[in-house]
């Protein structure tokens, strides 16, 4: 339980300083974000607590898979100005997407 909570701890601090200094340099914490640090930190306490490389692998895959996949989330958000739409109708249309992405993602892990 303490591993668990130490994990929420860590992740939640990298995301709360990202998420203040956003409102000060948006395009830095933009590029902090986009950075795998939650990849990274994620696969060293999964193998640190289950010691099992082969889903290590698996795990890693996933995720190199997944991070252009999930991406798909940010294609309205690029189009909202010249579509003239508003943040809801954005919103809604990238998690549509995202959905959309994620039996994309399941599609190609299967194939792997």
């Amino acid at each position: 339980m303490f591993i668990f909570i130490l994990k929420v701890f860590f992740s939640g601090i990298i995301i709360s300083l990202a998420s203040l200094l956003s409102s000060k340099k948006p395009v830095l914490a933009g590029f902090l974000i986009a950075l795998p640090l939650m990849s990274i930190i994620s696969l060293i306490f999964s193998y640190m607590e289950h010691k099992d490389f082969e889903k290590t692998i698996v795990f890693a895959k996933s995720i190199l898979v997944g991070v252009p996949v999930s991406l798909t989330f940010f294609i309205p958000f690029f189009f909202a100005k010249s579509l003239g739409l508003n943040f809801y109708i954005t919103y809604i249309l990238g998690l549509t997407f995202l959905i959309l992405g994620y039996f994309l993602h399941k599609l190609l892990m299967d194939q792997l």
